[in-house]
C-alpha cells in the first residue's frame, strides 16, 4: 500500500470493524494524539482510503430476506454493449453490486429482494429488459456462511 504507513493500516483495521470509534477512543487505541489521529483520518479520507461510513442493516428485519446472486450473459463482448449495460444497471436500485467478471459470463450481479416472488418480478421487469442481456442464471442464497470480513491490511 503505497503513501501509508503502520499506524494509517492501524487506523484502518480499527474503523473496518468499529467505524462508529469515537476519536479520542481510537487515538488512544493506537497510540496517538487526538490532534494527530483526525488529522490522519481527514488524510486518509481525502487521499481515498476511506470510501465513507455506514451502518450494517439487517436485511431480514427490512424485508429483504432473500439474497441472490445471478450470473448474466450478453448478446455481445463490445465495448457499446458493456457501456450500455453498465449505464443501465447502476440505475437499478435492487442491485447492491455488479462485478464485470472473466470466465464463463459476463456480469456477477448481487441482489437482494423479499421472497422468490419478488426476484421473479425483478428478473422479469428489471434485469431481463437490460440493455445486450441474452442469458441469466440464479444462485439463491440458502445460508450467509461469512459476509463481513474486513480487508486484510
Amino acid at each position: 500500500m503505497p503513501d501509508i504507513d503502520k499506524i494509517d493500516r492501524r487506523i484502518l483495521s480499527v474503523l473496518q470493524v468499529e467505524g462508529r470509534i469515537a476519536a479520542v477512543e481510537l487515538a488512544e487505541r493506537i497510540g496517538l494524539s487526538p490532534t494527530t489521529t483526525g488529522e490522519r483520518l481527514k488524510r486518509l479520507q481525502k487521499d481515498g482510503y476511506i470510501e465513507g461510513f455506514g451502518a450494517r442493516l439487517a436485511p431480514q428485519r427490512l424485508g429483504f430476506g432473500l439474497l441472490v446472486f445471478v450470473e448474466v450473459l450478453l448478446d455481445k463482448t463490445t465495448p457499446d454493449v458493456f457501456d450500455r449495460f453498465a449505464q443501465a444497471i447502476r440505475r437499478a436500485p435492487e442491485v447492491l453490486e455488479c462485478h464485470m467478471v472473466a470466465g464463463g459470463f459476463d456480469y456477477l450481479v448481487k441482489t437482494r429482494v423479499a421472497d422468490m416472488a419478488a426476484y421473479r418480478r425483478f428478473l422479469g421487469d428489471v434485469l431481463l429488459p437490460l440493455p445486450g442481456v441474452r442469458e441469466t442464471r440464479t444462485y439463491a442464497v440458502m445460508e450467509e456462511v461469512k459476509n463481513d470480513a474486513p480487508l486484510p491490511l
